[in-house]
């Protein structure tokens, strides 16, 4: 019985150790100064304002694909108070509108507000990324969850962002979200 209790001990603290490790160096070690110096310079007043059509991917925990959606949305500002409306379709038929409420002061920190958020999201744009971390309410017909949700922007070009976002609950990745946001000229 000891050696038994050894092994599953063991074990334990192997997958602990993973789990810190990747912690430490994967996606959630990210910060925003680590893309302070790079160009082009993300400016989300500009970079998320007028129309902009979005395709993106959800991943399950194991990392197939569940979902598949586009969405338009619209940005307006005004000074460094903005609002981004999201009308998505997803692969299955549903439809779900989403209105960001944005702050951006002077620092590069935002605030957002969503609906569908338990408190204000807190981030930072720096360089060619912006980063969001926030906690979102999923609805009822999706389990009504609390996801901690960590967003990442990634500016490619003047016209295109990457955006790589990890739902989270109790700290375990149960959702990753890869999506293109590509202004569309007005």
């Amino acid at each position: 019985m000891t050696t038994l209790l050894t092994v599953l001990t063991g074990m334990a603290l192997m997958l602990a150790l993973l789990a810190l490790m990747q912690r430490l160096r994967g996606f959630g070690a990210q910060k925003p100064s680590d893309y302070a110096g790079l160009e082009p310079r993300i400016d989300i007043r500009q970079h998320l304002s007028g129309p902009i059509r979005c395709e993106g991917v959800i991943y399950g925990p194991l990392g197939r694909v569940t979902s598949r959606f586009t969405a338009n949305m619209e940005g307006r500002w005004d000074g460094n108070r903005g609002v981004l409306s999201e009308h998505f379709t997803y692969d299955s038929g549903t439809k779900q509108d989403r209105e960001w409420r944005l702050t951006l002061g002077n620092d590069g920190a935002i605030k957002a507000e969503a609906d569908d958020l338990t408190r204000t999201g807190q981030g930072q744009q720096e360089g060619s990324a912006v980063c969001l971390n926030y906690t979102i309410r999923l609805p009822e017909s999706a389990g009504g969850h609390a996801l901690q949700v960590t967003d990442w922007m990634y500016l490619v070009d003047d016209k295109t962002i990457i955006n790589r976002s990890q739902f989270r609950k109790f700290g375990i990745k149960v959702a990753e979200l890869v999506a293109t946001m590509r202004k569309i000229d007005a």
